[in-house]
């Protein structure tokens, strides 16, 4: 298997190209950019083929031994993807080729878990080489902080703020964040997740915090990406019937970053039709591939799938960037992408809701399958897809739709639509009565930065 070094560019494109570690260790490009490949390196079909015979973590460990390349010995990949993934990732099957991806098996019952300890093992490796120190910054809208808490747990060369909007997570999503300690501080804002992800945007490029190595565990950050990519892989491998056979996927969709997983699979060669964007009642992207115009919510919507209550996503510039075009942090679009192009790969829906609890019920009627908040949108998506392409065979396409969250972080709201109370997991037993630690600020950035500044 041939390995070489990729470069990473900023989407601002002010920034020299980097190496990936450096992307990872940085997070945020020096003008306000994500990084993005240069070039995605591609999947043989012969490989594609081979996956099927494999475990998840040897399908992580080539999709990610190809876009790394050169900057890690395969060996130690290898062995860091054997520790990350060490769960099942349940494919549920609903009717026909619909299937259910069931991202909610790891140490946090979220699919952050595939993306934060694959992230944080790659840190950890690349700063122990030369014995440097790493403060991760990282704004959550849900399952995120709980992730990134777990997966950076303990790491000695790592310490990590992480910011959420105060009313905004669930009882749950809280604890998984606030219960840790050690290296793991914990912010409560008041305001929204956009909010949350303002302030750390702004001391990235503060100078006056320049001393301190600071990176993201945001899906601003290129290393919460790459590792996403693996699970598209995974599930075609397990589902597909032939190496050309196209599938579907709806994503629940908030920063964007689940998608970008997807379409970096796409463009390594993962076989797709489409990608079926699926968001709340944040529709700002639904807007955007309908009208050519791009206008953020501010401030966002409270919606029940919380972990989507985004009105700008940041990763929107990414998508934009691998359709030619360039959009800057706060939104503006400095040049149009190709849009024909996106509606060939994109099909956008939003989702009430209203309409997200009559899925969940409707699903779990029919099916006798319990899906929370996010998934139903999910499911939804789907189900506005094949109204819409009405053309289409939905009994022989391969559809999967994405749950990012296990239903019993969602307790209240299921028992309120079906009367049942979801089975906790291994990961949250126990956690409801486990003592919290965390600060609360105004939504004020010298205060944030304050606070930075006398713990590290």
């Amino acid at each position: 298997m041939k390995s070489e070094t990729l470069k990473y560019y900023s989407t601002n494109l002010k920034s020299p190209e980097v190496t990936f570690q450096e992307a990872l260790l940085r997070g945020l490009a020096p003008d306000g950019g994500l990084y993005m490949p240069v070039s995605f390196p591609l999947i043989t079909f012969e490989e594609l083929e081979s996956f099927s015979d494999k475990n998840y973590y040897e399908i992580a460990f080539i999709v990610l031994n190809k876009i790394i390349g050169k900057e890690i010995n395969k060996q130690d990949l290898l062995n860091l993807c054997l520790d990350a993934y060490n769960f099942d990732v349940p494919l549920e099957k609903v009717c026909y080729r619909k299937y259910i991806m069931r991202l909610d098996q790891g140490p946090t019952a979220s699919f952050k878990d595939f993306a934060a300890r694959m992230m944080s093992r790659l840190m950890q490796y690349y700063l122990a080489l030369n014995n440097q120190h790493l403060t991760i910054l990282t704004a959550t809208s849900g399952d995120t902080g709980s992730a990134v808490a777990n997966a950076f747990y303990g790491l000695k060369n790592i310490n990590v703020i992480i910011l959420f909007p105060d009313n905004e997570v669930t009882f749950m999503q809280r604890k998984q964040m606030t219960t840790l300690q050690n290296n793991i501080k914990v912010i409560a804002i008041d305001g929204k997740f956009d909010d949350c992800q303002r302030l750390v945007k702004k001391a990235f490029l503060d100078p006056s915090l320049s001393h301190i190595n600071l990176s993201s565990a945001n899906s601003i950050n290129i290393g919460r990406l790459l590792p996403q990519s693996v699970y598209y892989f995974y599930a075609w491998s397990r589902l597909s019937e032939r190496v050309d056979d196209k599938a579907v996927f709806s994503v629940p969709s908030g920063n964007f970053g689940n998608l970008m997983g997807g379409l970096i699979a796409r463009k390594m060669g993962l076989p797709v039709k489409q990608f079926i964007i699926s968001t709340n009642e944040n529709d700002e992207v639904p807007e955007f591939l309908r009208t050519g115009n791009y206008k953020s919510i501010s401030p966002s919507k409270n919606c029940i799938s919380s972990a989507m209550n985004v009105g700008h996503p940041s990763n929107l510039a990414r998508v934009v960037a691998l359709y030619g075009g360039m959009m800057d942090e706060t939104g503006i679009i400095i040049k149009a992408p190709d849009l024909n192009r996106m509606h060939e790969d994109l099909f956008a829906v939003s989702v009430t809701d209203e309409k997200t609890r009559l899925t969940i019920a409707e699903i779990y009627k029919q099916y006798n399958i319990l899906i929370e908040p996010h998934g139903a949108i999910a499911w939804q998506g789907i189900n506005e897809y094949f109204r819409f392409y009405k053309n289409y065979n939905s009994e022989k396409q391969l559809c999967i739709s994405l749950e990012t969250a296990h239903p019993a972080k969602f307790p209240e709201e299921i028992r309120q639509i079906i009367n049942v109370d979801p089975i906790l997991p291994p990961s949250l037993i126990g956690l409801a009565e486990k003592t919290e630690s965390y600060f609360s600020l105004e939504n004020d950035y010298e205060r944030f930065k304050a606070l930075i500044l006398k713990y590290y």
